[in-house]
């Protein structure tokens, strides 16, 4: 294995390959420029490889160096999290979640007061992103996904089907242009979310309706509670899945015009990485979580 190399040389060379200047390096580490450009020509003499290019008053990077410092910047990065991490006192009573904004708002916070009372000593610190957590980068526990559960080394458990049908409000449902059908639609501003602008011929074709919708105004939105919101104020119809509309529907906010709803094999899964499963904190969320989306 090659020997690693000076660690303050190379903290020198990042900041200085940042900066592009020894004094700024210099000024960020608390150190003489001097000393930076000492620590740097060492790294250079250590790994044989010329990494600056001085000419006069300006630096510039060698292609190797510029192919090196990716590298550089991510082990310190690692470094950080790792630092952070093992320093964080309320390691054990803080539990990161990452998941959906919309399946947040409309169906985790609404419920979160159960597992405050059931659990008070752990807090659980929610995170929304539409992208995959990297368990390995990010400084997050547990994540809600959504798919089919087959992600490579993280346990992924069940919590339930991906069940989306047409939601209106009353209104509408019930106004002067009527949906008992879904030859119906044709008549209705269709409601889609930029994340799945195939819903609609999705669930169409599922349910076996021969409809062409093509020609039908619509709004879009790129959060699933904002469409959500669109339906319950009576802009149109939306194709919604059951977790973010289920307490709408339930305080009569939302209605289901047509009672066709396709199976689905998709889902939303709890995950973490296999070697955190049955960190306390972990497993009590997810036994919670778990029992909840079967009620």
């Amino acid at each position: 294995m090659a020997r690693l190399p000076s660690l303050n040389g190379l903290r020198a060379f990042e900041a200085a390959a940042r900066h592009l200047s020894f004094t700024l390096a210099a000024s960020e580490l608390n150190v003489t420029q001097t000393a930076i450009s000492h620590q740097i020509k060492r790294l250079e003499d250590e790994i044989g490889i010329k990494l600056f290019i001085r000419r006069n008053r300006t630096l510039a990077l060698t292609p190797a160096a510029k192919d090196y410092l990716p590298g550089v910047r991510a082990a310190f990065q690692d470094l950080r999290l790792a630092t952070e991490r093992l320093m964080r006192k309320d390691d054990d009573r803080v539990l990161s979640v990452s998941t959906l904004a919309s399946l947040a708002a409309k169906w985790l916070l609404p419920r979160l007061t159960g597992f405050q009372q059931l659990h008070p000593e752990i807090d659980v610190r929610l995170t929304t992103s539409t992208n995959l957590v990297d368990f390995s980068r990010d400084d997050i526990d547990a994540a809600i996904r959504y798919g089919r559960g087959n992600w490579p080394g993280l346990r992924a458990d069940w919590l339930m089907a991906d069940e989306a049908f047409p939601v209106c409000s009353p209104a509408l449902m019930n106004g002067d242009k009527p949906l008992r059908t879904p030859e119906d639609l044709k008549r209705h501003v269709l409601l889609h979310n930029e994340n799945n602008m195939e819903a609609w011929q999705v669930w169409l074709t599922a349910a076996g309706a021969d409809v062409d919708l093509s020609h039908n105004h619509s709004l879009t939105f790129d959060l699933m509670f904002m469409t959500v919101q669109a339906a319950i104020d009576g802009l149109g119809v939306a194709i919604i899945p059951k977790p973010f509309v289920q307490d709408d529907i339930a305080n009569g906010r939302l209605v289901i015009p047509f009672n066709i709803s396709p199976p689905s094999d998709m889902g939303f899964y709890f995950v973490c990485p296999h070697n955190r499963a049955n960190v306390p904190k972990t497993k009590a969320f997810r036994d919670w979580l778990v029992q909840l989306a079967k009620n």
